[in-house]
């Protein structure tokens, strides 16, 4: 089996997007000694303005911790399981691109 080079692209950009969405999560949460969460825009005036980038890049990983936490805890079907994967797959895969796309205008050729 052959991997295009577009496919190999956006197998990286996955990756990536999944990794700086679990770190910038992980900072967060070593910074404000809570985890992220979409109730950040619940606070409301220039805290909420100010989430928006870290919401934005953190989330595959809220998406998908809450997913698993609802699957263990409040036994969500599979159907929405898949769903949410699918979703925070695809976010990720366009932070992801996003991140490479800034790593390439940053760093000289």
């Amino acid at each position: 089996m052959s991997f295009t080079p577009t496919s190999l692209e956006l197998l990286k950009a996955l990756g990536l997007g999944f990794a700086f969405s679990g770190l910038l999560a992980s900072v967060y949460q070593l910074i404000a000694d809570r985890p992220v969460s979409f109730s950040l825009l619940q606070q409301g005036g220039i805290e909420a303005i100010l989430s928006i980038p870290i919401l934005i890049f953190t989330a595959p990983a809220i998406i998908l911790h809450d997913t698993i936490r609802g699957r263990r805890l409040d036994r969500r079907p599979v159907a929405a399981v898949v769903l949410a994967t699918v979703i925070a797959g695809f976010w990720s895969m366009l932070c992801g691109r996003l991140v490479l796309d800034a790593a390439l205008l940053l760093v000289p050729a």
